[in-house]
């Protein structure tokens, strides 16, 4: 009977056989024919696929990629020189004598047209004046009261809490005072504007004595090429000798421009001295406990790093070999 099954057998293993033989046969034969299709519609799809990819990189380019500029170089105005700035180093602090020196010459020229909204009289004490020196300047302005039991409103001298006030009533008054244009606040100008305090300092020292030929100047506007559009509503305002300065430094124009753009400067931004002190401190700590925390790191890892673990098996009776 077992030969017989056996037997039996053989004929359909063969049987088997064949038919897995025919069958991957067939599956080859139509893998190659479809291999042999293939390449056509992948050469399509591929370069398809490469002309949209460059397709896109090009319209980006085309509308990104380049340099678009919002108004022409003549509009844009003239690039401000780059000036070694001392106040603008990391370990440097404001020059407070210069600071004086420019709240003078905002004082004495600027004041009649632009505000310092953000900056109060108890901002000066400390930086450019003393107390008493800034209580008498706040005394000099008249501020007015809260309203009295039958709700009429009184003046009074101003405090050392009371904030600089400004030319004009209100932005109205100022813009019919300047022929139009509106005299913006100074109290963040050096953030505000492109190119800080170069870009102010060439301001106020660009005017030249006439435009040069070829400029063409709106009526009733100043040529000067660092403002955009190079015609400007404020005229020139520093001269040489226009302030006397209290220490005797010589009122040149790039002097008193100097002053001015370090004291906007300040006023923009007069937490910058203690915050280079703190970022001093913070350096010096965090340097400590980095140092602090890579040895705690290698005292509390060496051992593990450089430890050396050997496998020791027992010695003892062999067991006997297995059958």
């Amino acid at each position: 009977m077992l030969a017989t099954s056996a037997v039996r057998g053989t004929p359909l293993r063969a049987a088997a056989r064949n038919i897995v033989r025919k069958t991957t046969t067939r599956a080859a034969s139509s893998s190659s024919s479809e291999a042999a299709s293939s390449p056509f519609y992948l050469t399509a799809g591929a370069s398809a696929a490469t002309v949209a990819t460059i397709g896109s990189i090009a319209w980006y380019y085309h509308v990104y990629g380049r340099d678009v500029f919002a108004m022409t170089p003549a509009e844009e105005g003239l690039h401000p020189t780059q000036y070694p700035w001392e106040h603008a180093k990391w370990t440097k602090t404001f020059d407070h004598a210069a600071l004086r020196r420019g709240f003078q010459v905002y004082r004495e020229v600027c004041a009649a047209c632009h505000s310092l909204t953000r900056i109060p009289y108890r901002a000066l004490v400390g930086t450019m004046m003393t107390v008493d020196e800034a209580k008498a300047l706040a005394e000099e302005n008249e501020y007015d009261t809260e309203p009295n039991d039958e709700g009429e409103i009184e003046k009074r001298p101003g405090k050392l809490s009371d904030y600089i006030p400004a030319p004009y009533k209100n932005d109205e008054a100022a813009r019919a005072a300047n022929n139009g244009a509106l005299p913006p606040d100074l109290s963040l100008m050096v953030k505000a504007r492109h190119g800080g305090c170069n870009y102010i300092f060439s301001l106020l020292t660009g005017y030249p004595e006439e435009p040069p030929a070829g400029a063409t100047v709106q009526s009733g506007l100043n040529f000067n090429p660092y403002f955009p559009g190079t015609g400007i509503a404020m005229a020139r305002v520093l001269y040489d000798g226009l302030v006397e300065y209290e220490d005797g430094t010589p009122a040149t124009t790039s002097q008193m421009a100097k002053d001015v753009v370090e004291f906007l400067n300040w006023t923009a931004e007069p937490e910058m001295d203690d915050r280079k002190k703190m970022g001093i401190k913070v350096l010096i700590i965090g340097t400590a406990l980095l140092a602090l925390s890579g040895w705690v790191k290698r005292y509390k890892w060496s051992p593990l790093k450089n430890r050396k673990i050997v496998y020791n098996p027992p010695v003892g009776r062999r067991s006997p070999p297995r059958p």
